[in-house]
């Protein structure tokens, strides 16, 4: 396959809804998933630092069940497991080293059940550890839920006027819940004020919650030609971020950023500082997760990539030790 065709195939996986769900009613279920180790640096098998990470694994994960992959969301859990939501609104549980994992379709509303599950475009989760429960932002119907602890209902979902007018397949790519409860929901590829970046919209509430007063309009400036795929709050006023770009002549490129945020108000713009960049020898997919976790005192960084459910692509998950100031 030459070089434009197969950037093209991406660029149409890219703007293309999810397809179709090929096995039918989508049940929960235990399934098979092999881990395939990989280096980190296909020129240079024993290096492991990228910038002020430190590699610690990677694998290229892999289930013969239909609905596995598309990983757009990540969570890591109290046990060691990771929570992964697909672009077609599956819960996939699994454990590196492990080869049993689950996967599940999120709850929906009783009117909803018959949707399609490509019209679950789930692309962002977020999860508040005093109460349980979690957030997912939604392409395509442009809408934030909130879910009941362990994602066992669908407690409320709105649809904002300033998400419904993002781009289909550009809306809620990224969201960040803050320590202090508020909500940053990055729009992919719509305008941020004034033409600056790309929107980003703070909720001071839940933004699934009817009563809450409408977000404030920020921008976010990603690096030359990227755009946001998934951010997490390291601190009250730091983020990270993780940006995709295809090119004909890299494929795949992704960029991790470390963002300080300013105050926060109506315009402030969010500019980030490039920390690490994946790119060819280097292990690089169309990443699209972050999660963050401790492990023997230290702090780990976990990202993850959307195959897009296409033969062409695969589902990476990489591992990493962040030091407590990626910054320095």
């Amino acid at each position: 396959m030459s070089r434009i065709a197969l950037i093209l195939l991406l660029a149409v996986a890219l703007l293309s809804p999810p397809p179709p769900n090929k096995s039918g009613p989508r049940v929960a279920g235990l399934i098979a998933v092999t881990a395939q180790p990989l280096a980190l640096d296909s020129s240079d098998p024993a290096r492991t630092l990228l910038g002020p990470l430190r590699y610690l694994g990677g694998w290229a994960l892999r289930s013969d069940h239909d609905d596995f992959g598309g990983i757009s969301s990540l969570r890591a859990m109290p046990d060691g497991s990771l929570l992964a939501l697909s672009d077609s609104g599956m819960l996939l549980g699994f454990t590196p080293g492990k080869a049993r994992g689950f996967i599940a379709p999120l709850p929906v509303f009783r009117a909803e059940r018959n949707w399609p599950g490509w019209k679950w475009d789930s692309e962002a989760q977020a999860y508040d550890p005093a109460t349980g429960r979690y957030w997912v932002s939604f392409e395509l119907i442009q809408r934030v839920c909130r879910y009941a602890p362990g994602y066992a209902r669908v407690e409320a979902c709105r649809v904002w006027p300033a998400v419904a007018a993002w781009p289909d397949t550009g809306g809620g790519e990224a969201m960040a819940r803050l320590p202090d409860g508020r909500f940053l929901l990055f729009s992919e590829y719509a305008y941020g004020p004034g033409g600056v970046g790309t929107d980003v919209l703070l909720f001071q509430q839940d933004p699934a919650d009817r009563s809450s007063v409408p977000p404030l309009r920020l921008s976010y400036r990603p690096p030359q030609g990227y755009r946001a795929t998934d951010a997490v709050a390291l601190d009250h006023d730091r983020l990270l971020v993780l940006n995709r770009r295809v090119t004909l002549h890299e494929g795949f490129t992704a960029v991790l950023s470390l963002v300080k945020l300013p105050p926060l108000r109506a315009g402030a713009v969010l500019v980030p500082r490039d920390i690490a960049r994946f790119a060819p020898p280097l292990l690089a997919d169309n990443f699209e997760a972050l999660a963050l976790s401790r492990e023997n005192g230290r702090r780990i960084l976990w990202i993850a990539s959307d195959d897009n459910h296409q033969f062409f692509q695969r589902s990476l998950l990489l591992k990493f030790a962040l030091p407590d100031d990626p910054g320095q």
